[in-house]
């Protein structure tokens, strides 16, 4: 949804604009295609992997923007998004002209089987998107007691079997501890439904995915980071500053809506003495992949764009 996003950014040459999910490095790379001499992009991602790959410059080479490192109008932040407002104040910057949030699992993420987000791979059932960090899916697993467990599934992951999967999960590891996502996926094969969903694809890996969900929420504290991103983005957009945010699940997008609707999570549009509506965003649009970007691109099946303005 690269097209649509830089369209709700509304992308001024001059503007400061801030990128809070780098990744693979595609939306900071047409970003800056469109920012002239006096522009400037941040952008933020806590991935160790990320880092690597913009320090040592192979992302500036690969995308033709060697001369940006000369010139301080990209700067990239090693932290996670939940720290914009101070980092962005390090910088000297106090308010940007739009901020632009693509959440969930980057591809690269998701690729690579050691980083334990991907159903298919075989790998460490890690899940931490900032691998400094101390608590890993496999902790969660191997930890929990049943009703934690089974509560965390039906929260961050909307199991309707949350508690037959809790349960089959401190069954095997009775057995032998859970440590690679193909042992979690056998733990609980008994429960994943064979038959096909109403919108494509096996139910079998929509539960899957529901299932890594809930624990790769849980493991990176991934709703609050949202809730605080999305507070500081009212604090620092300027007056008609966009927030462009693409969320691939409904937690996330409730969040969003919410907020853009309201100023707060719960969706309360609270009112002055004379009426008016106090909420410090107002969303201007939302929409949907095409079906022409979920045929090359499967993940986009579930993915929403919302943009807000700051009012």
């Amino acid at each position: 949804m690269l097209a649509e996003a830089l369209d709700g950014l509304a992308l001024r040459p001059d503007g400061t604009y801030v990128d809070v999910t780098f990744g693979g490095g595609g939306h900071s790379r047409a970003i800056l295609k469109r920012l002239g001499a006096e522009g400037r992009l941040f952008a933020f991602d806590q991935d160790e992997d990320a880092a690597r790959r913009v320090e040592s410059g192979e992302w500036r080479a690969e995308n033709g923007f060697m001369d940006y490192a000369e010139g301080g109008s990209f700067t990239f932040i090693g932290e996670n998004f939940r720290h914009m407002k101070a980092f962005l104040r390090l910088h000297g910057v106090r308010q940007v002209d739009g901020v632009l949030a693509d959440l969930g699992v980057s591809s690269h993420q998701f690729d690579t089987a050691e980083r334990g987000f991907s159903t298919r791979l075989d790998g460490e059932l890690d899940m931490r998107m900032d691998r400094k960090g101390d608590v890993t899916a496999r902790d969660l697993v191997n930890s929990m007691e049943e009703d934690d467990l089974a509560r965390l599934l039906k929260m961050y992951g909307e199991l309707p079997n949350a508690r037959q999967m809790a349960r089959a999960i401190v069954s095997a590891r009775g057995q032998k501890s859970i440590d690679t996502t193909m042992e979690l996926r056998a733990a609980v094969s008994r429960h994943l439904p064979r038959a096909a969903s109403s919108r494509g694809g096996s139910l079998e890996n929509k539960y899957l995915a529901m299932l890594f969900q809930a624990l790769r929420i849980e493991v990176n504290g991934e709703l609050e980071a949202l809730k605080e991103m999305l507070r500081q983005s009212a604090e620092v957009l300027v007056a008609g500053g966009r927030l462009v945010v693409i969320s691939y699940h409904s937690l996330e997008d409730r969040l969003v809506k919410n907020f853009m609707r309201s100023g707060n999570f719960e969706g309360v549009v609270e009112k002055d003495f004379y009426g008016n509506p106090l909420s410090p965003m107002r969303q201007l649009r939302k929409c949907s992949a095409s079906e022409a970007e979920v045929a090359e691109n499967n993940r986009a099946r579930s993915a929403m764009l919302r943009v807000g303005v700051r009012v």
